[in-house]
């Protein structure tokens, strides 16, 4: 008797073990539900900085999780598991840069990709940055620093002199918070920074490279135009004076604060320089809209 009873006893210990063991063939709760990103053109950014989705629940921003993407532009986690009513509930999904260590619990203002869902998929493009759809712009090859005519061909300046007279050469949107422009010139293969700025009528916020006289005073307040002469301070690699003729000129939108001291990845106006090119002769710059998409699944 004394046996039966402890064999009986252990089946029934058995049976609870089996019961409160966590089956892993399970379904989710019911109160969780996964969403699937899938995007394209989104760079590596560093250790400093994360990608960050977010769902638009009622009109606030709920989390979906931070992502980095390789040097290839794959991202480190495409799929992410949320509460269900919030996923069922979103009517948008943005897409954000943020620090990697970041205490605030909101979205930065640095905002690069959004779309509205459509029934269980949004498609994502570059919305919250702007419409660059009627981009545009033009410079000259010019160097007003050096206090001469000499060395015209080292310098870079995004005006039109149509009119005689040097007005705005970039026609783009004004960018939100969070996101500034900068110009670029590839000389030699290297990308070297003419400055960032926020109006396409006014100087610039840098000039490692200028020379040492004023720019002229030309918009009033706003100063000159954005652009560089490139005469000293040679970036490794490069000797200053140069001769850009034959270069690439480019604007590019920038995260701010940046997370790289290269062009990142949105480059609305991209043209090559003629090899030909003279100063103070007024060329364009062509489109370049290749942005960055995506879309998420729900």
């Amino acid at each position: 008797m004394k046996k039966t009873q402890l064999i009986l006893a252990a089946l029934i210990g058995l049976v609870l073990i089996s019961s409160c063991k966590k089956d892993d063939t399970d379904p989710k709760p019911d109160n969780m539900k996964s969403i699937t990103v899938n995007f394209s053109g989104l760079e590596d950014l560093g250790g400093d900085f994360v990608y960050e989705g977010w769902l638009i629940v009622n009109g606030s921003p709920v989390s979906t999780g931070t992502f980095t993407v390789n040097a290839s532009g794959m991202p480190s986690k495409t799929s992410f598991e949320l509460n269900a009513d919030d996923v069922d509930m979103a009517t948008k999904f943005v897409l954000s840069i943020e620090p990697k260590n970041d205490a605030d619990p909101g979205p930065a203002a640095t905002k690069i990709l959004a779309g509205d869902f459509n029934g269980n998929t949004a498609s994502l493009d570059i919305s919250p940055v702007g419409d660059f759809s009627g981009a545009a712009g033009k410079y000259i090859l010019a160097t007003p620093t050096n206090g001469g005519e000499t060395d015209e061909n080292s310098g870079i300046w995004f005006l039109d002199l149509a009119t005689g007279t040097p007005t705005t050469g970039l026609m783009l949107p004004e960018l939100p918070d969070g996101l500034k422009y900068e110009g670029w010139v590839v000389v030699e293969g290297k990308q070297v920074t003419t400055g960032t700025f926020t109006m396409a009528a006014a100087t610039d916020m840098a000039d490692p490279y200028s020379g040492m006289e004023p720019l002229p005073d030309v918009n009033g307040p706003d100063g000159f135009f954005p652009g560089e002469d490139f005469l000293v301070n040679a970036p490794s690699g490069l000797s200053f004076p140069t001769d850009i003729a034959g270069g690439t000129a480019v604007i590019s939108i920038e995260p701010s604060p940046d997370n790289s001291p290269m062009p990142f990845t949105l480059k609305p106006l991209v043209q090559g320089i003629p090899a030909s090119a003279v100063d103070h002769m007024v060329y364009e710059m062509g489109q370049n809209l290749n942005f960055p998409k995506g879309t998420v699944s729900r």
